[in-house]
C-alpha cells in the first residue's frame, strides 16, 4: 500500500491523527505509523507488500519516504520505484545490487519529465530507504538521512548511514559540482546530500548523474538473514533526530513483549518521539522476522505493575498538590525516578496512559493535552 497526505513551518498545535497499516506474509509480519505531527503539511510517503508476485512470490519490499518541499515527489516514488527496479535487466538476471542502483537512477532520470518537475513549477525532493527481503537475504538500500535499522538479538548490528553535506565524501563532491556547505546545509537551504527529484540541484552540465551537487545514487547493503533477526526498522529523520538506533532497538524489543499489533508499536513508538520533541513529520515501518520477541506473560505482568505504580504516583502527586497543572506533574513524576520504565523510551513513552489517568481521575485540571503536555 502506498500512502500520503497533502496536509513545511510549524503548526500552533501538532496534529497527532495517525495512519496505521499492517499485514504479513512469507513468514514476515510489519506494521506501518505515520503522523504529520508539528508540520504544516504531511510529505512522507511510503511503501509495504510482501508477496511481490511471480517469481518474486516469496520476496517482500518495504519503503519509506521523506519528502520536502512538497509531496509530488515522495508520492511519485512511494508508487513507482519498486517497478523501476524489478524491471531493469539487471535485477532480471538477479544482481540485485545493481538492480537497485540502477532502478534508483532510472526514476530519478524518468521524474525529470513530469510536467511540474520540469516546468521547475514543483522543486520537491525526497529521501528514500527501502529493503528487499527474500527466503535468505536482506536488501537494504539508503538515499538520504531516512534510516534503516536491524535489530538482532535484541540490539542494533546495522544500520545505514546518513548522507548529510558535511560528510567528507558529500561535501568533495558538491564543492567539485561549484557547490558549498553553509550551515551544514547545500549551499546552505537543503540539509541532505543524496535525494531523488531536487533538480535545482542537478543541473551542472558535464557531470555525471551522480557527480551533482545532490546525488540521486543510493547505498547498498546485503545481508544473509539469520535466524537471530528480530527487527528491521525504516525511519524517516523525524524519528532518529530525537532516538538513536540503540533506543529505538530497545523500546520496540520491550513494546514486543508486551503486544502482537505492530501498529500500536508504530503509534508508540512516534507517540514518544513526538513527547521527545520531534518537529518534524514522522514515518515507520517495523518489520518483525520470524525471531523476533513474543509476548510473555512476566513482561505484560510487569507492564500492568509499572502502570498501577504510576497511577498510584499520580494521584498522591496530585492530592499533595492541589491545583497541579499536568506539565508540572510531568516534572514530578521525573524527579520520582520511576522503576521499570520501557528501555529506550523512558517517562515519555508513557505520556498517553499519564495523560489518560490524569484526564479520568482529575478532568478539571486537564486542561493540557498530552501532545502539548509532553514536550
Amino acid at each position: 500500500m502506498i500512502y500520503a497526505t497533502r496536509m513545511g513551518s510549524s503548526l500552533d498545535k501538532p496534529k497527532t491523527d495517525k495512519y496505521n497499516e499492517h499485514g504479513e506474509g512469507n513468514g514476515l509480519r510489519f506494521g506501518v505509523g505515520s503522523m504529520q505531527g508539528w508540520r504544516c503539511e504531511m510529505e512522507d510517503a511510503h511503501y509495504a507488500k510482501t508477496g511481490l508476485g511471480g517469481r518474486l512470490e516469496d520476496w517482500n519490499f518495504f519503503a519509506v519516504f521523506d519528502g520536502h518541499a512538497g509531496v509530488k515527489v515522495s508520492v511519485h516514488c512511494a508508487k513507482h520505484l519498486l517497478e523501476c527496479i524489478i524491471q531493469t535487466e539487471e535485477f532480471k538476471q538477479d544482481d540485485i545490487v545493481k538492480g537497485i542502483h540502477t532502478g534508483f537512477l532510472k526514476l530519478d532520470e524518468m521524474m525529470r519529465d513530469l510536467p511540474e518537475l520540469a516546468s521547475g513549477a514543483d522543486k520537491s525532493g525526497t529521501t528514500a530507504v527501502c529493503t528487499f527481503i527474500s527466503p535468505d537475504d536482506i536488501y537494504i538500500a539508503n538515499c538520504g538521512d531516512s534510516r534503516a535499522v536491524l535489530c538482532r538479538n535484541g540490539v542494533p548490528i546495522f544500520t545505514t548511514q546518513d548522507h548529510k553535506p558535511v560528510l567528507p565524501g558529500e561535501k568533495e563532491r558538491i564543492q567539485n559540482a561549484g557547490g558549498s556547505v553553509v550551515i551544514q546545509r547545500v549551499n546552505g537551504s537543503l540539509a541532505v546530500s543524496r535525494a531523488l527529484g531536487d533538480y535545482e540541484y542537478k543541473n551542472v552540465k558535464d557531470l555525471g548523474q551522480c557527480e551533482q551537487l545532490v546525488s540521486p545514487e543510493p547505498e547498498i547493503f546485503h545481508h544473509n538473514r539469520d535466524q537471530a533477526d528480530n527487527f528491521l526498522v525504516l525511519a524517516c529523520d523525524g524519528v532518529w533526530d530525537v532516538m538513536n538506533n540503540e533506543d529505538v532497538c530497545s523500546f520496540i524489543h520491550s513494546r514486543l513483549q508486551i503486544t502482537n499489533n505492530l501498529e500500536e508499536v508504530a503509534n508508540q513508538v512516534i507517540d514518544t518521539c513526538l513527547h521527545k520533541g520531534s518537529r518534524d513529520n514522522m514515518s515507520i515501518i517495523i518489520i518483525v522476522f520470524p525471531g523476533g520477541p513474543s509476548p510473555s506473560q512476566e513482561a505484560i505482568q510487569a507492564e500492568t505493575e509499572l502502570e498501577a505504580h504510576l497511577e498510584k504516583a499520580i494521584k498522591e502527586i496530585i492530592d499533595s498538590t492541589p491545583g497541579l497543572d499536568y506539565e508540572n506533574l510531568l516534572q514530578r513524576l521525573y524527579d520520582e525516578h520511576i522503576p521499570g520504565l520501557p528501555p529506550g523510551g523512558g517517562l515519555v513513552s508513557k505520556c498517553r496512559f499519564i495523560a489518560k489517568i490524569f484526564k479520568q481521575h482529575y478532568p478539571h485540571l486537564a486542561e493540557v493535552t498530552c501532545e502539548v503536555g509532553c514536550m
